[in-house]
């Protein structure tokens, strides 16, 4: 037998590849079709949730509800008003906090309200040289104050092993733990489900900075679902390729 006669046998089967290679490809087809639209479906999903997040920080300000519900979720990104006094001898530091390129840090400040419960509010930005208390003095209010922050959870969201650790005893804090935060500053009737983080310009020119919480979700599940298609457009011209050349 010629060269020629050798290179022209096709596999046992009677086409190029054997009757594996349909079944495979059209699997790994349906899979990456499949996680593109499961893709544009995310999309639409993150698209609603950042417009309902969005309508909610433009709600006026309202006082806590009472009771609070069970489950603070539904309030969260909405402004609330507190009156009360800001407990300044007790204020926790949140570290490694950036504003326009610059590390510092945010001051967590407790606040008794008038029903005599504590609340945890994130007062903003603050640079290192401003962490001593005595350069600051125009900041730290004094007092009967009312307070407009948005609503937040805290705890740590992440993924668990990339969870950083919290120094108390240093007062330094990567996340908001809240009940434990309660617990260091020794608060009375401490609020752990939530706390308040105070929009801006109320204090113009004293430090800390308020107004930190920026409302943007990533959203690229439209590149995702592009990468998926893709994928799939250029698996079957390449298979196609390939059994022309077979054949």
């Amino acid at each position: 037998m010629t060269a020629s006669t050798r290179s022209g046998q096709r596999r046992p089967g009677g086409r190029p590849g054997g009757p594996w290679a349909w079944p495979i490809v059209l699997a790994a087809l349906a899979l990456l079709v499949g996680l593109g639209v499961w893709q544009l479906q995310r999309l639409s999903w993150k698209e609603g949730l950042i417009a309902r997040l969005q309508e909610r920080t433009t709600q006026a300000p309202a006082p806590l509800p009472q009771p609070l519900p069970a489950d603070v979720a539904a309030l969260e990104y909405r402004p609330f008003r507190v009156q009360g006094h800001y407990l300044n001898d007790k204020e926790l530091h949140l570290a490694s906090r950036t504003r326009d390129s610059q590390v510092g840090l945010h001051v967590v400040t407790p606040f008794r309200l008038d029903d005599g419960r504590t609340l945890l509010i994130d007062r903003g930005w603050l640079p290192p040289d401003k962490l001593d208390p005595a350069t600051r003095q125009d900041g730290l209010l004094q007092g009967e104050a009312t307070q407009v922050g948005l609503l937040r959870r805290g705890g740590w969201h992440g993924l668990k092993w990339f969870q950083p650790v919290n120094e108390p005893a240093k007062n330094q804090w990567l996340w908001l733990d809240l009940p434990a935060m309660a617990q260091v500053a020794g608060l009375e009737q401490p609020i752990t489900d939530f706390y308040l983080e105070a929009l801006p310009d109320q204090h113009p020119g004293a430090w800390p900075v308020g107004g930190q919480t920026r409302v943007t979700l990533r959203n690229d599940h439209l590149q995702y679902a592009l990468t998926w298609f893709s994928l799939a457009v250029v698996l079957l011209i390449v298979f196609l390729v390939w059994r022309r050349k077979r054949g």
